[in-house]
């Protein structure tokens, strides 16, 4: 699945609201603490299990499921809310998140930037607890959760502070890996701004997948990515470049090693002027997901690229230039 477009109206809404809390906050240093976040908005966290269901039979007499709004009995708003997927959500009228306690701590704080991101977001209030006819559309709800995740990176990456020092870097999986830890976020969170937030000439995209040598039995050749994340510029001159040959691109080199670098190499697709570019790529796997970097080189002209593989995670760069 590629990378959805935000409405540039709604992203700036956003980028404003975010910018009150940064401001609010007297712009705090990387990695953002969300304790003052909530404390600045009052708002209330609380965290529910498979055997701590009080704050949802508390908090939650209707959830959304989806476009559609159910009323239910307690006891079975656990089942709705691990059906629809929910691992977190957000209670306007108690101005409380709540979040499932069994996912990872990193990803809790994209879980709860994303429901921060509905309370901050004046049009979200009007939509995300109505009935009317807008919020029964489909296309209505993922617009909306595709808004919230902008503002969940927007806000955990201290908005201009993060694209400041990932433009002044390499275009490498180990400045993702830096800049993950610096600002306290995942690497698969930090791998999509890197490629979201690249400057407008750059030709880089990021690409989420399960291990392209250890295939499971039910793996589908046709949708072989969770997330292929392209930089503006990739998507106007390269976005003919479907999810499946960049799969097969990671295949020509990657190794079966079952964690840690999988290789990198060159590899050629065909842009919209017809002609063939040559892209480096490099592939990590942390045990869950395969996170790959590309990179535009230049013109592929008449020579044959050759997929180099290295064990090592990428070739030092010096720290130095606007790689990204």
């Amino acid at each position: 699945m590629k990378n959805p477009q935000i409405d540039p109206y709604a992203a700036k809404d956003i980028q404003g609201q975010v910018d009150k809390v940064l401001r609010g906050l007297g712009n705090p240093e990387p990695p953002l603490d969300l304790r003052h976040v909530r404390e600045l908005l009052k708002l209330d966290r609380q965290f529910y299990s498979s055997t701590n269901t009080g704050p949802l039979r508390e908090s939650v007499s209707r959830v959304k499921v989806g476009a559609k709004q159910l009323a239910m009995r307690p006891t079975l708003i656990l089942d709705v809310v691990r059906k629809a997927g929910l691992r977190a959500l957000w209670i306007p009228d108690r101005r409380r998140i709540l979040i499932d306690e069994n996912i990872p701590d990193l990803k809790k704080r994209h879980a709860e930037a994303h429901e921060i991101t509905h309370s901050i977001t004046p049009h979200h209030g009007l939509f995300l607890f109505g009935d009317d006819q807008e919020t029964l559309r489909r296309s209505c709800h993922e617009k909306l959760e595709a808004e919230a995740n902008f503002g969940s990176g927007q806000l955990l990456f201290l908005r201009g502070r993060f694209v400041e020092e990932a433009h002044d870097l390499p275009c490498t999986l180990a400045t993702v890996q830096d800049l993950a830890k610096k600002f306290g976020n995942t690497i698969t969170m930090t791998l999509w701004r890197v490629v979201e937030e690249a400057p407008d000439d750059a030709l880089i995209f990021g690409i989420v997948s399960v291990h392209p040598k250890l295939l499971a039995d039910d793996f589908d050749p046709q949708a072989p990515c969770r997330y292929f994340i392209e930089s503006p510029a990739f998507k106007r001159q390269f976005g003919n470049v479907t999810e499946v040959a960049a799969f097969e691109a990671i295949q020509s080199y990657a190794t079966r090693a079952r964690g840690g670098s999988l290789g990198e190499g060159e590899v050629v697709f065909t842009g919209r002027d017809g002609q063939r570019h040559v892209f480096h790529m490099e592939t990590f796997f942390n045990r869950h997901e395969a996170l790959t970097l590309g990179r535009y080189t230049g013109p592929a002209h008449a020579r044959v690229v050759v997929p180099r593989i290295f064990q090592r995670m990428s070739v030092p760069l010096p720290r130095t230039g606007r790689g990204l």
